[in-house]
C-alpha cells in the first residue's frame, strides 16, 4: 500500500500513525525548527557563577532527522527552568554546544536506550555537546543525525571550572518570526534651512518626525531613512546626520560636498539596525532625524517643496536576551 492509510482525521476509530502527526507538527511550523517565543529557552548563567547554566523555560519545534522522516517535527515545550551541568577545563580551552534533543527510540532508525516508562518517557532533553569547534553554530554541523535545535555555545577558556554570562554565545534561532513593515512620508510645503550655529545636533527637518505604534513582540526595528532633492548651497558641506528612535540616537552618516557655491540637489540614506527594548513594545515612540553641521565648512542644508523624505521601518521578532 504506497499511501499511509490512515490520513489526518480520520472517523471510525480508526488508528493514526506517529508519523501522519508528525507531518501535522511540521506543517504548522511551515517546515521550520527554532525557539517559539523571542525570549524561549535562552540559556544564562547562574547568578553565582557555577559548573552549570539554566534554560529557561520555553516551546520549540525540532525536526525529525531519523532515516526517512521527511516532512515531520516535533513540538516540545520546557514549563520551567532546567539546569545543566557543565565540565570545566583543564590547560586547554574548550567549547560546548548547549541544545534541545528529542530522543526517540521508536523513530525508524534510532538507536536511542528506551526509557524507563514508554508513557511518559522522557523523550526531549537539554544536553552539552562538548569539544565543538569554536566556529560551531549548529548542531547539524557536528551531528547531522540528531533531532535537535540549537540554544548556545559556552566558550570556556582554559584552567576554568565556573561559566560567565560573557562566555555564552546565544544560538536561538525562532521558527517563525513575525515581521511589520510600514513606509513614512513627509513632503516639506516650503523652504526650510539649517545653517551652522553653535556646532550641536538640531532636530532638522522638523517635519521629518513620525510617532510610531511599537508592536508588542518586536524585539529590534531596521530603519531606512531617505531624504530625495536634499538641497545643498552657498559652500561646500561638510555635515552628519542620524535616525532618532524612542530617544536613541543611530548611526551618523556623513554629508561631504565639495561642489562649491552653487545651489545643487543630493540624495541621503540614513540606516540603522537598532534592539527595541522590552520598556519600548506595545507603546508608540516617536522617530525623527538630527542633523549637525560642522564648523570648519559654511555651506547651508534645506530641504523645499521638491525634496521628499521616506522612513521605511521594519519591527522584527529575534531571539531576545533581554530579560522581561
Amino acid at each position: 500500500m504506497p499511501w499511509d492509510s490512515v490520513p489526518w482525521f480520520t472517523e471510525g476509530g480508526a488508528v493514526h500513525s506517529s508519523e501522519v502527526a508528525r507531518l501535522l507538527a511540521y506543517a504548522a511550523f511551515g517546515g521550520g525548527q527554532g525557539v517559539i517565543g523571542s525570549g524561549d529557552l535562552r540559556v544564562r548563567a547562574l547568578s553565582s557563577p557555577a559548573a552549570s547554566v539554566d534554560v529557561m523555560p520555553g516551546a520549540c519545534a525540532i525536526v525529525n532527522r531519523a532515516a526517512g522522516a521527511a516532512y515531520q517535527a516535533y513540538a516540545g515545550r520546557l514549563p520551567t527552568s532546567d539546569r545543566v551541568q557543565v565540565a570545566g577545563t583543564g590547560t586547554t580551552a574548550r567549547s560546548d554546544l548547549i541544545v534541545a534533543r528529542v530522543e526517540n527510540p521508536y523513530s525508524y532508525g534510532e538507536t536511542w536506550p528506551n526509557p524507563s516508562d514508554a508513557e511518559v518517557g522522557p523523550y526531549i532533553f537539554t544536553r552539552v555537546i562538548p569539544n565543538v569547534p569554536k566556529t560551531t553554530t549548529r548542531i547539524s554541523q557536528v551531528r547531522p543525525g540528531d533531532s535537535a535545535i540549537t540554544l548556545a555555545r559556552i566558550d570556556l577558556p582554559a584552567n576554568t571550572s565556573t561559566v560567565t554570562q560573557a562566555m555564552i554565545k546565544d544560538l536561538r534561532s525562532m521558527v517563525s518570526p513575525r515581521r511589520e513593515r510600514v513606509l513614512y512620508t513627509a513632503f516639506p510645503p516650503e523652504l526650510s534651512g539649517l545653517i551652522y550655529s553653535d556646532g550641536k545636533w538640531h532636530n532638522w527637518p522638523g517635519i521629518a518626525r513620525w510617532n510610531i505604534d511599537v508592536p508588542t513582540w518586536a524585539t529590534r526595528v531596521k530603519i531606512v531613512t531617505t531624504l530625495a532633492g536634499l538641497r545643498l548651497s552657498f559652500a561646500d558641506v561638510f555635515a552628519s546626520m542620524q535616525n532618532v528612535f524612542g530617544g536613541t540616537p543611530g548611526q551618523n552618516t556623513a554629508i561631504d560636498d565639495d561642489q562649491g557655491a552653487n545651489t545643487r540637489r543630493n540624495t541621503v540614506v540614513v540606516a540603522d539596525n537598532m534592539p527595541v527594548p522590552a520598556a519600548q513594545r506595545g507603546t508608540t515612540q516617536a522617530l525623527y532625524l538630527q542633523t549637525f553641521i560642522a564648523k570648519t565648512e559654511s555651506g547651508d542644508l534645506s530641504v523645499d517643496a521638491s525634496t521628499s523624505i521616506i522612513a521605511d521601518v521594519e519591527f522584527v521578532e529575534a531571539p531576545d536576551e533581554e530579560e522581561v
